[in-house]
């Protein structure tokens, strides 16, 4: 890590207080490999939106920057330390304008998003619910555009309805959410055509986040016509991001590669 940037420096409208997990930022990891020089990964680790798991955060970051990523952890608040919606998705798409705003800086032309468990479901949200940047804006920051370019979801948290991880839901969104809330943040209820391209995948007996999250996402995806790949395996744990040698970051490598000739086309 070579540097951290404060989402807000100035403090956040919506803050509870002045410590540091009032205060969200990004780790910026910069790149080691080659090949995918010029392209940039925002990572929102999972935790049940009550708290940020360090392999799904650091560890992924290892692995993209070793690919030649420009690997960015967002930091974002959680349900635990007492904020619900928006703050996590004001988090991430404020992040992702921070990202597009420096990206001559850094030299880069793309970014993609990856998330982990609720980190996926915060991650799905920005996939679903994005915008161009507003042009009359009077904060310069606010007029890039909060659209990733694909999306990646690790046994993604997806449905606030029958689905729903129970934790996450709470954590999000209190203990007694409107069903106009909770349609809101299902982000199988909020896929569009322009929904980015995603590479989703899940284990069939995750004792945590039942695997029809994923299902449930990958068939609206094909409903509105936009490209995916879904990978289920058969068997493993939640949360096993990078752990015991897992083998879902071999069909994610090739897909990587047509992500970037697509979007450089």
């Amino acid at each position: 890590m070579t540097e951290t940037i404060l989402l807000y420096p100035e403090g956040a409208s919506d803050a509870r207080g002045t410590a540091p997990h009032d205060q969200p930022w990004i780790d910026v990891y910069p790149p080691f490999g080659e090949e995918f020089l010029g392209e940039g990964i925002l990572i929102f680790p999972g935790g049940g939106y009550a708290g940020l798991s360090v392999q799904e955060g650091e560890g992924f970051a290892g692995w993209f920057r070793l690919l030649g990523y420009h690997a960015f952890v967002l930091n974002y608040r959680l349900g635990s330390q007492g904020y619900r919606h928006p703050a996590m998705w004001n988090d991430a798409t404020r992040a992702l304008r921070i990202l597009r705003s420096r990206k001559d800086e850094w030299g880069l032309g793309h970014f993609g998003v990856i998330g982990s468990s609720a980190g996926g479901h915060l991650a799905a949200t920005l996939l679903t619910q994005w915008d161009r940047g507003g042009t009359k804006s009077n904060e310069t920051l606010e007029q890039h555009s909060s659209r990733p370019d694909y999306g990646i979801l690790c046994y993604p948290v997806i449905s606030m309805k029958e689905m729903a991880h129970s934790g996450s839901r709470a954590n999000l969104l209190g203990e007694n959410p409107s069903l106009d809330l909770v349609n809101s943040l299902s982000a199988e209820k909020r896929v569009t055509p322009e929904t980015p391209p995603c590479f989703i995948w899940h284990t069939v007996d995750d004792p945590v986040v039942p695997v029809e999250n994923s299902l449930d996402f990958a068939s609206a995806l094909r409903a509105q016509g936009v490209s995916f790949e879904l990978h289920c395996y058969e068997h493993g744990a939640h949360g096993l991001g990078m752990k015991d040698g897992h083998p879902w970051t071999i069909p994610l490598l090739p897909w990587l590669r047509t992500q970037k000739r697509n979007l450089a086309g």
